[in-house]
Parts: structure tokens; sequence; C-alpha cells
């Protein structure tokens, strides 16, 4: 990242995601946000650790109600300015699998269905969609849909006890006990890359 960079970030089951190695001499300000307020502070906690000096600031809200949103919005717009403010990035990482133990008909992403997860693959589906009309609409926009690979977080433990599909299910528990997990901090740096190039089609989606 160039300059000085605020940067709001969503739910984040996993904190080493967090894009917290960025180049000596530049300074950023995350602002994070997610429904359990203890997580907040334990994530702040290491964060401060990690980057002594870092100012961190986060807000439990709930960004499904409008309420959330506000105490989001009111939030940003309490952040300081400092000079030479270059770039504000937001991030989502927030996701939904939905009850996977239960069968439905699967309404999925048709380049990557999974049974039994129709409200991920739609809600992925719709959100690529989204990214893309935002693009066209806000050219002034910079938009990236990252994937970030099968990281081994809380959503991923879910999903490999829980799925209703026992051949999804072996598949993920699979990548568990052979290590095959993309590891959060080398997949944060894959998107510090394309961010710091910054040389993605806007409304683009890339994979790990």
């Amino acid at each position: 990242m160039t300059g000085n960079t605020a940067n709001s970030w969503g739910p984040l089951p996993c904190p080493s995601y967090l894009p917290n190695r960025a180049d000596s001499g530049q300074t950023c300000t995350p602002l994070l946000t997610a429904r359990n307020e203890e997580a907040l502070k334990q994530l702040e906690a290491e964060l401060v650790a990690e980057h002594p000096g870092l100012r961190v600031v986060w807000v439990p809200a709930d960004l499904g109600s409008d309420a959330g949103l506000q105490q989001l919005l009111g939030a940003l717009r309490d952040l300081p300015r400092p000079e030479g403010l270059q770039r504000l990035l937001l991030i989502n990482n927030a996701a939904t699998l939905g009850d996977v133990s239960k069968g439905f008909l699967s309404l999925s992403d048709p380049a990557e269905p999974f049974k039994g997860w129709a409200l991920y693959c739609a809600g992925k589906a719709a959100r690529a969609m989204l990214f893309q009309v935002l693009a066209a609409e806000e050219p002034s926009v910079r938009v990236l849909s990252y994937d970030p690979g099968i990281m081994d977080t809380d959503m991923q433990k879910l999903a490999r006890e829980t799925s209703v599909d026992p051949d999804l299910r072996k598949r993920l528990q699979d990548l568990k006990t052979k290590g095959e997990l993309v590891d959060c901090g080398v997949s944060a740096q894959k998107l510090l890359n394309l961010l710091q190039t910054d040389t993605f089609e806007s409304g683009a989606h890339v994979s790990f």
C-alpha cells in the first residue's frame, strides 16, 4: 500500500487473515467490525502486540441491520483524516453457510456447486454480480472479489463436521488431516500483493 491507508474489515474468523504485513514506513488504521465484542478485543490485543503503536478501532455491530450499518458508518466518519491519506480499503470477510446439516434444494454458483450449501453458493454468485455492477456504475471505485482459498477457520470446521453430503464432508475432512488447507497469512499476503500492484480489472474475481 502506498501512503496512509484506512482499512475497514468485516467479521474476521481467522485473525491472521488480516493484511498486517504492510511495508515499513507505511501506516494504516484498521477499523474492525463483528458481532462478537470479545473476539474484537482479543484481535485488537494480538495486533497491538505484533505492531506496537498501531491504532486499532473496533465496532461491535451486526451489519445485517440498519442500526449496525449506521454504527460502522459513524465510526468511519470519526476516523482522523491524516494528511496524505491515499486509500480507503473496505474488506468484507463475512459469509454464512446456513444450516448445512439439513438437506434442501441446492441453488448454487454453477461454477462451484456444493450439495446442501444453497445459501452460501447463492450468496457468492450474487456477490460476484453485485461487484461487477458496482464496478460498472462507479468507475472511480476499485472493486475486487477475492477468493482466499479453503482456509482453516471456524467456518471450515463447521462445514467439515456438519455438511449434509457425506462425500463433501469427507473431502473437507481430508483437506484438514492432510494439511492441505490454505494458510491464512499466505492468502492475506497474496491479497496484499494484488492491492499493491493494483493491476486487476475492477469487478474481477481472483482466486488464491
